[in-house]
């Protein structure tokens, strides 16, 4: 158990680090569309906004409120 916690544990520590350090510096190599930061928006497709947009049919009635947002009147 020393053997391991003395030389393979540290070993396995700093092949991670070194793995990790040559994918984060290979974005210099990169060309410039590629290197750029993922976008943050979602694409969504018209058929899905749909499929989404309507009403939940099989959802209770007090859970309605949480998936769909209050209602704009204060009376319902």
């Amino acid at each position: 158990m020393t053997f391991f916690r003395q030389y393979i544990a540290p070993l396995l520590i700093v092949l991670v680090f070194l793995v990790a350090l040559l994918a984060v510096s290979s974005r210099i190599f990169l060309v410039d569309d590629m290197a750029a930061p993922a976008p943050v928006e979602e694409m969504v497709s018209p058929k899905a906004q749909l499929s989404t947009s309507g009403k939940v049919s099989s959802l209770p009635p007090a859970l309605s409120a949480l998936v769909n947002g209050l209602p704009d009147d204060a009376a319902l």
